[in-house]
């Protein structure tokens, strides 16, 4: 592939389920939130970005809804733990482990 038709990448996404004892619950306009999943990314500069999304605690197939990972260390672990695995699974993919 010539270097023209490189595509840009904006940024490498991975999914994590939140384990059981991390979980907690936000509020969103008036409606109480489970968090039970992370989306983290790697973008372009290095750095890494991560959201956590729910669905609502008072049952039925609620709207899944995002919100920001709070400021905590075991949090910062997972995503930390997260992104080692999913380095290894693509190297594990490419070969290369």
């Amino acid at each position: 592939m010539s270097d023209d038709l490189l595509p840009d990448v904006s940024a490498l996404a991975i999914n994590v389920t939140i384990p059981e004892e991390l979980r907690w619950t936000d509020m969103r306009r008036g409606e109480e939130f489970q968090l039970s999943t992370l989306n983290v990314r790697l973008l372009p500069d290095g750095r890494l970005a991560a959201k956590a999304y729910g669905r609502p605690t008072g049952g039925g197939r609620g709207t899944y809804v995002s919100f920001p990972l709070p400021d905590k260390p075991e949090l910062a672990a997972l995503v930390d733990q997260a992104a080692g695995v999913a380095s290894a699974m693509w190297a594990a993919h490419r070969g290369l482990s």
